[in-house]
Protein backbone atom coordinates (compact mmCIF):
# COMPACT_ATOMS: atom_id res chain seq x y z
CA UNK A 1 0.00 0.00 0.00
CA UNK A 2 1.53 3.63 -0.92
CA UNK A 3 1.15 5.46 2.51
CA UNK A 4 2.56 9.24 1.17
CA UNK A 5 4.07 10.43 -1.56
CA UNK A 6 6.80 13.58 -2.21
CA UNK A 7 7.43 14.81 -5.48
CA UNK A 8 7.20 17.60 -7.32
CA UNK A 9 3.81 18.87 -8.40
CA UNK A 10 3.66 18.19 -12.46
CA UNK A 11 0.33 18.61 -12.87
CA UNK A 12 -3.05 19.94 -10.99
CA UNK A 13 -6.58 20.30 -12.25
CA UNK A 14 -8.95 19.56 -9.42
CA UNK A 15 -9.21 17.11 -7.88
CA UNK A 16 -7.09 15.44 -9.98
CA UNK A 17 -2.87 16.23 -9.55
CA UNK A 18 -0.09 14.56 -10.63
CA UNK A 19 3.20 14.58 -8.33
CA UNK A 20 6.54 13.30 -10.02
CA UNK A 21 8.29 11.04 -7.90
CA UNK A 22 12.05 10.31 -9.08
CA UNK A 23 10.81 10.35 -12.39
CA UNK A 24 7.16 8.28 -12.07
CA UNK A 25 4.09 10.18 -12.39
CA UNK A 26 1.69 9.83 -9.76
CA UNK A 27 -1.81 10.53 -10.83
CA UNK A 28 -3.72 11.37 -7.63
CA UNK A 29 -7.24 13.21 -6.59
CA UNK A 30 -7.16 15.56 -3.67
CA UNK A 31 -10.27 17.07 -2.08
CA UNK A 32 -9.71 21.15 -2.01
CA UNK A 33 -9.13 21.23 1.22
CA UNK A 34 -5.81 19.74 -0.11
CA UNK A 35 -5.71 21.84 -3.01
CA UNK A 36 -5.65 24.85 -1.16
CA UNK A 37 -2.38 24.14 0.45
CA UNK A 38 -0.58 23.03 -2.55
CA UNK A 39 2.57 24.97 -4.19
CA UNK A 40 2.53 25.87 -7.92
CA UNK A 41 3.67 23.87 -10.64
CA UNK A 42 7.20 22.54 -10.23
CA UNK A 43 7.37 22.59 -6.21
CA UNK A 44 8.18 19.88 -3.93
CA UNK A 45 4.98 18.29 -2.24
CA UNK A 46 4.55 15.46 0.42
CA UNK A 47 1.16 14.14 0.64
CA UNK A 48 -0.57 11.31 2.78
CA UNK A 49 -2.34 8.98 0.34
CA UNK A 50 -5.11 5.98 0.39
CA UNK A 51 -4.83 3.48 -2.28
CA UNK A 52 -8.53 2.33 -3.78
CA UNK A 53 -8.64 -0.96 -5.50
CA UNK A 54 -11.62 -1.06 -7.67
CA UNK A 55 -12.33 -3.96 -10.86
CA UNK A 56 -11.60 -1.39 -13.61
CA UNK A 57 -8.92 0.89 -11.67
CA UNK A 58 -6.61 1.70 -8.86
CA UNK A 59 -7.13 5.35 -7.80
CA UNK A 60 -4.95 7.07 -5.38
CA UNK A 61 -5.91 9.78 -2.92
CA UNK A 62 -4.06 12.33 -1.74
CA UNK A 63 -4.39 14.49 1.88
CA UNK A 64 -2.08 17.18 3.15
CA UNK A 65 -3.55 15.98 6.63
CA UNK A 66 -3.71 12.75 8.76
CA UNK A 67 -6.73 14.12 9.95
CA UNK A 68 -8.60 14.52 6.12
CA UNK A 69 -7.12 11.24 5.36
CA UNK A 70 -8.46 8.88 8.77
CA UNK A 71 -12.19 11.10 7.75
CA UNK A 72 -11.90 10.00 4.30
CA UNK A 73 -11.26 6.12 5.50
CA UNK A 74 -13.46 6.29 8.03
CA UNK A 75 -16.14 8.00 5.56
CA UNK A 76 -15.59 4.71 3.20
CA UNK A 77 -16.95 2.69 5.90
CA UNK A 78 -19.92 4.35 5.85
CA UNK A 79 -22.69 2.03 3.91
CA UNK A 80 -23.06 3.66 0.79
CA UNK A 81 -20.12 6.12 0.70
CA UNK A 82 -17.60 5.56 -2.02
CA UNK A 83 -14.77 7.60 -2.46
CA UNK A 84 -16.00 9.91 -5.04
CA UNK A 85 -18.73 11.33 -2.01
CA UNK A 86 -16.14 10.99 0.89
CA UNK A 87 -13.90 13.79 -1.79
CA UNK A 88 -16.73 15.46 -2.01
CA UNK A 89 -17.61 15.78 1.68
CA UNK A 90 -13.91 16.78 2.48
CA UNK A 91 -14.19 19.32 -0.82
CA UNK A 92 -17.06 20.42 0.79
CA UNK A 93 -16.59 21.10 4.75
CA UNK A 94 -13.60 21.19 7.01
CA UNK A 95 -12.54 18.12 9.15
CA UNK A 96 -13.74 19.82 12.05
CA UNK A 97 -17.12 21.22 10.70
CA UNK A 98 -18.25 17.71 9.99
CA UNK A 99 -17.22 16.78 13.41
CA UNK A 100 -19.43 19.67 14.53
CA UNK A 101 -22.40 18.31 11.92
CA UNK A 102 -22.21 15.12 13.14
CA UNK A 103 -22.55 15.99 17.00
CA UNK A 104 -25.02 18.62 16.50
CA UNK A 105 -27.07 16.31 13.85
CA UNK A 106 -27.33 19.44 11.49
CA UNK A 107 -29.25 17.83 8.64
CA UNK A 108 -28.96 21.10 6.66
CA UNK A 109 -24.87 21.48 6.67
CA UNK A 110 -24.69 18.35 5.23
CA UNK A 111 -26.88 18.45 2.52
CA UNK A 112 -25.30 21.88 1.16
CA UNK A 113 -22.09 19.10 0.19
CA UNK A 114 -23.19 18.08 -3.53
CA UNK A 115 -24.41 14.78 -3.21
CA UNK A 116 -25.27 14.07 -0.05
CA UNK A 117 -28.61 14.00 0.30
CA UNK A 118 -30.54 13.55 3.39
CA UNK A 119 -30.91 9.72 3.35
CA UNK A 120 -26.97 9.95 3.36
CA UNK A 121 -26.68 12.57 5.90
CA UNK A 122 -29.26 10.43 8.42
CA UNK A 123 -26.78 7.36 7.75
CA UNK A 124 -23.76 9.41 8.41
CA UNK A 125 -25.21 10.55 11.80
CA UNK A 126 -25.74 7.05 12.28
CA UNK A 127 -22.30 5.41 11.35
CA UNK A 128 -19.93 8.39 12.21
CA UNK A 129 -20.86 9.71 16.19
CA UNK A 130 -18.62 6.29 17.42
CA UNK A 131 -15.87 7.50 14.11
CA UNK A 132 -15.90 10.70 15.15
CA UNK A 133 -13.41 10.67 18.59
CA UNK A 134 -10.89 9.26 16.93
CA UNK A 135 -10.21 12.01 14.72
CA UNK A 136 -7.28 13.52 16.55
CA UNK A 137 -8.17 17.05 17.95
CA UNK A 138 -11.50 17.50 16.75
CA UNK A 139 -13.93 16.62 19.51
CA UNK A 140 -11.86 19.07 21.18
CA UNK A 141 -12.35 21.23 18.43
CA UNK A 142 -16.29 20.74 17.94
CA UNK A 143 -16.45 21.47 22.15
CA UNK A 144 -14.55 24.34 21.63
CA UNK A 145 -16.09 26.17 18.54
CA UNK A 146 -13.35 25.21 16.35
CA UNK A 147 -9.38 24.88 15.81
CA UNK A 148 -7.29 28.12 15.96
CA UNK A 149 -5.79 29.31 12.01
CA UNK A 150 -2.78 28.53 14.04
CA UNK A 151 -3.50 25.02 14.88
CA UNK A 152 -4.67 24.84 11.26
CA UNK A 153 -1.28 25.95 9.78
CA UNK A 154 0.37 23.83 11.78
CA UNK A 155 -1.33 21.33 10.68
CA UNK A 156 -1.24 22.16 6.96
CA UNK A 157 2.61 22.51 7.45
CA UNK A 158 3.59 19.32 8.20
CA UNK A 159 1.34 17.34 5.88
CA UNK A 160 3.13 19.27 3.24
CA UNK A 161 6.31 17.54 4.47
CA UNK A 162 7.75 20.16 7.35
CA UNK A 163 8.94 18.53 10.87
CA UNK A 164 6.89 19.76 13.73
CA UNK A 165 9.74 21.68 15.03
CA UNK A 166 10.26 23.08 11.79
CA UNK A 167 6.79 23.99 11.13
CA UNK A 168 6.06 25.76 14.72
CA UNK A 169 9.24 27.49 14.02
CA UNK A 170 7.92 28.68 10.35
CA UNK A 171 4.76 30.16 12.38
CA UNK A 172 6.62 31.93 15.26
CA UNK A 173 7.99 34.49 12.87
CA UNK A 174 4.85 35.50 11.08
CA UNK A 175 3.22 36.80 14.07
CA UNK A 176 0.12 34.20 14.65
CA UNK A 177 -2.84 35.01 16.00
CA UNK A 178 -3.45 38.01 13.59
CA UNK A 179 -3.75 36.19 10.30
CA UNK A 180 -6.33 33.61 8.58
CA UNK A 181 -5.24 30.05 8.28
CA UNK A 182 -4.51 30.67 4.47
CA UNK A 183 -2.84 33.85 5.61
CA UNK A 184 -0.33 31.86 7.98
CA UNK A 185 1.17 29.22 5.73
CA UNK A 186 1.04 31.50 2.64
CA UNK A 187 3.78 33.47 4.85
CA UNK A 188 5.36 30.65 6.31
CA UNK A 189 5.77 29.06 2.94
CA UNK A 190 7.91 32.29 1.76
CA UNK A 191 9.56 32.50 4.99
CA UNK A 192 10.91 28.73 4.21
CA UNK A 193 11.88 30.57 0.38
CA UNK A 194 14.10 32.98 1.87
CA UNK A 195 16.08 30.22 4.66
Amino acid sequence: MIGSLRGRIAAKTPPQLMIDVSGVGYELEAPMSTFFHLPAIGHEVSLLTHLVVREDAHVLYGFATQNERRLFRNLLKVSGVGPKIALALLSGISVEAFAQCILNQDVDSLVRVPGIGRKTAERLFVEMRDRIGPLEGVAGAADSGGTSPEAEALSALIGLGYKPAEATRLLKVVDPGTHSTEELIRRALQGAARD
